[in-house]
């Protein structure tokens, strides 16, 4: 009796096929840095600023069978005088394109609200903080941030009615997930 041949990707019998995951690209979407104070908010003595922080992740499937672009949108503002003045505000959207197989459905909203962001952070991180010292500021060094935490928070604040619950990204088209927005 010959053996029969697995296809290329498939599992052999009674064996899950490997997952694979691959960033297809990775690219600034859109980069915003205003100063509307300048050149007064650069001159020394100004007062130590401070910073609003928010983080957001969207999905959306693309055409391409198993091709999702996951964008991590950082936005910060900082103010100063008890936030009367703004001092900059600097906004971020950092795009990764991934190519995925074998992701069990019941896994796949969560690789792309909490793994794929964790890919692609590092990089967009580099970029904000580059963009505010370009502006005449210190960097803004930003922490790592856990998406996982975050992810969870949004998901007790949809079980208690504080928020739409998430969606799986791919029904009805490929619809967004909802917005993980990092707590002040």
């Amino acid at each position: 009796m010959a053996d029969e041949a697995t296809p290329e990707g498939a599992a052999p019998e009674g064996q899950q096929a490997p997952i694979a995951i691959n960033i297809l690209a990775q690219y600034t979407k859109d980069l915003s840095f205003e100063n509307p104070r300048a050149p007064m908010s650069l001159q020394s003595g100004q007062p130590q600023p401070q910073i609003d922080l928010q983080v957001n992740v969207e999905v959306k499937k693309q055409d391409q069978a198993n091709v999702y672009e996951v964008v991590l949108n950082l936005s910060g503002k900082a103010s100063i005088n008890d936030g009367n003045d703004t001092a900059f505000i600097v906004e971020l959207s950092y795009g990764g394109l991934f190519a995925l197989q074998n992701v069990p459905e019941e896994h796949l909203n969560l690789f792309l609200v909490v793994e794929a962001p964790r890919l692609i952070f590092p990089f967009a991180r580099r970029i904000f903080a580059d963009a505010v010292r370009d502006g005449g500021f210190p960097p803004l060094m930003l922490d790592p941030i856990d998406f996982a935490a975050l992810y969870m928070a949004r998901q007790q604040q949809a079980q208690a009615g504080q928020a739409r619950p998430s969606e799986n990204p791919v029904e009805n088209g490929g619809g967004d997930t909802p917005n993980i927005i990092l707590p002040n």
